[in-house]
């Protein structure tokens, strides 16, 4: 694991198979202590969770073709694993080890971003191993979920509901109630991918309790998951809420969603417009639709992200019955603009 370099092949779902059921099977090692002349300390380890920290807020406001969010593979590379040949104590190590996860897993989510998903599920595949070995079951629930949303984008929803299941019951009884309320969230998703109803409600309303356990009853929690709040939920209701085509629910989420900030959240807000135009023209409403999608288009303008990319395209082509209209083809072209512009990465 020390030695394992950061390799890119095609994306294979077989590929989550054997790193999976290890951490199924037995998801915290026995020793994380490690000899080396180099001692690890505090100061390490403040220094991993911020950057990780840094790298995450900034895909979250730019996307993640900025300069500083693909910059956190280098940091991996570079600060992270060089530490894993330190020495530290069993203690020391599992916190290194949980850092290093939690900037494999950012490393992933911003490849995934960008379309690069052999590379995402590289970090993804190292940030398990790392969870495995940190022998936490909150950095491994959140990573095999991220590995489950991975999966519900690439068009294996089915699988997607295994791994978020699996996650879930796994850490059901250590993982704090916000890391398994966003695994019940994902799971949702994924039930949302292949309409199925029933299950994608039973998910959300068992995320949404454990949320609100989260926040009633607080208790011990990382850092990382406070991201997730009763409106990031909403945000992703109204993306389940629209593909189960259940427009007059979406809108209503979106309501519940508005609290989230276009500052801290660019990309989270801009995709959500873009789901609410779309859930306007499953409602046959075409202003509501073009005037949502414009904002989506102005708030997207400053991230780069293939993901904003393909929902504006998703906007495009709900929009295509109507393509004769000239306000439906003036939002055409500057929706294709913006793709252009979405996915290029900042230098």
């Amino acid at each position: 694991m020390h030695r394992r370099n950061l390799l890119t092949s095609a994306f294979a779902l077989g590929a989550y198979t054997t790193p999976l059921s290890r951490w199924l099977a037995v998801p915290e090692d026995p020793d994380a202590s490690h000899p080396g002349s180099r001692r690890v300390g505090r100061q390490d380890l403040d220094a991993l969770w911020d950057a990780a920290a840094h790298a995450q807020r900034q895909d979250s406001r730019y996307g993640g073709g900025t300069r500083e969010a693909s910059q956190v593979g280098r940091i991996l590379r570079e600060r992270a694993i060089p530490l894993l040949h330190g020495g530290y104590t069993d203690a020391v190590g599992r916190e290194l080890y949980a850092g290093t996860a939690e900037l494999a897993r950012v490393a992933g989510w911003s490849a995934l971003d960008m379309g690069h998903h052999a590379l995402a599920q590289r970090h993804f595949i190292q940030a398990l191993r790392m969870a495995k070995a940190a022998g936490s079951m909150n950095v491994g629930c959140h990573v095999l979920t991220n590995l489950a949303l991975q999966t519900t984008l690439r068009g294996y929803p089915d699988a997607a509901v295994d791994m978020a299941q699996g996650a879930f019951d796994r850490a059901r009884h250590k993982a704090a109630p916000r890391v398994l309320a966003f695994a019940k969230l994902i799971e949702a998703r994924a039930h949302a991918r292949l309409g199925d109803r029933r299950a994608a409600a039973a998910a959300l309303a068992d995320s949404e309790r454990l949320l609100e356990r989260a926040d009633t009853a607080p208790g011990p929690e990382p850092s990382w998951i406070r991201y997730y709040t009763p409106a990031r939920m909403s945000a992703d209701a109204v993306e389940i809420h629209r593909d189960l085509n259940l427009p007059a629910a979406a809108l209503r989420w979106n309501e519940q969603a508005t609290p989230m900030s276009a500052t801290d959240f660019t990309r989270s807000v801009g995709l959500r417009m873009t789901l609410v135009a779309t859930a306007h023209i499953q409602r046959g409403e075409l202003d509501r639709a073009l005037a949502d999608g414009q904002r989506a288009i102005i708030i997207l303008s400053s991230v780069r992200s293939a993901r904003a990319a393909g929902y504006l395209t998703d906007v495009v082509r709900a929009m295509a019955p109507r393509r004769r209209d000239p306000r439906v083809a003036g939002f055409s072209q500057r929706a294709h603009q913006a793709i252009v512009l979405s996915t290029t990465r900042t230098s």
